[in-house]
């Protein structure tokens, strides 16, 4: 695989200048997914940039009331990634957190509510951005198996991403796409939710846990990695063999490296 031969079919013509928005469980868990965002968006013509001054995107303050830490910290964001074009993250959630409640959040002011909205209007969850900004339709990735996918809360309710991935994961080379029973359901994480509320949320991925025992499926696919982090220990804590991945992984075709949770 070399830049002259990509494995993304795209109708763009131009080179977008595209900020990496990496997520906070992403640089520190998992950052293979961080590399797959960036292969995918080179190779579909997009000059990748990550700032380095960027933060957490101050969700979980946002999520547990604390909106002066929540505003000290979006103002940090907006400053590190205002000067790009776009800005792509691996995460609804986060990315929900951007274009959804940072102008929310800055209602009224006169100076960061401006910034805050011209930020939001260029932030895109990555799958989403690569289909219906750039037009992606298909990849040229092949993975070997049948895999399930979770539509995660965040990006299914406030960004409206369900068939995108399942666009582009049905145009991936020996792959069986099989549909999760109750796919938008919630897995349970939920960000501060799964600290505040451990109980119902252990019911909730138990729930989950056995809908995706139940289509069979070798892989679980999701486009956030707190769901896919929970859901592979409940899966892992019921002793089910499936192996679990951010999409991007699959996507790009980087799927050497062992799934979440594993070791081979």
């Amino acid at each position: 695989m070399t830049p002259d031969k990509p494995d993304i079919r795209h109708r763009s013509q131009t080179a977008p200048d595209v900020a990496l928005f990496v997520t906070c469980l992403v640089d520190l868990f998992r950052p293979s997914v961080g590399f797959a965002a960036i292969k995918l968006l080179e190779y579909a013509g997009c000059q990748v940039s990550v700032p380095e001054t960027q933060t957490c995107c101050g969700q979980p303050a946002y999520n547990s009331g604390n909106r002066e830490d929540t505003k000290a910290i979006a103002k940090g964001v907006i400053e590190a990634f205002e000067g790009s074009e776009y800005v792509v993250a691996p995460s609804g959630s986060c990315g929900s957190m951007i274009k959804t409640h940072y102008p929310q959040l800055f209602a009224g002011d006169p100076n960061w509510g401006p910034r805050a909205e011209s930020l939001s209007a260029k932030t895109f969850e990555l799958v989403s951005f690569l289909t219906d900004v750039l037009g992606v339709d298909e990849v040229a990735a092949s993975h070997s198996g049948t895999v399930t996918y979770h539509d995660a809360c965040a990006g299914l309710r406030e960004l409206g991403v369900r068939e995108q991935p399942r666009q582009l994961l049905k145009s991936v080379s020996g792959l069986t796409l099989k549909e999760l029973p109750d796919a938008n359901v919630c897995c349970g994480f939920g960000g501060t939710f799964c600290v505040k509320y451990p109980n119902i949320s252990n019911v909730m991925v138990t729930k989950k846990a056995n809908r995706i025992a139940e289509t069979g499926a070798e892989t679980l696919l999701a486009g956030d990695l707190g769901c896919l982090m929970n859901m592979d220990g409940k899966l892992k804590r019921t002793d089910a063999t499936v192996a679990v991945r951010h999409v991007a992984e699959v996507l790009a075709g980087m799927t050497d490296a062992p799934p979440i949770g594993g070791t081979k």
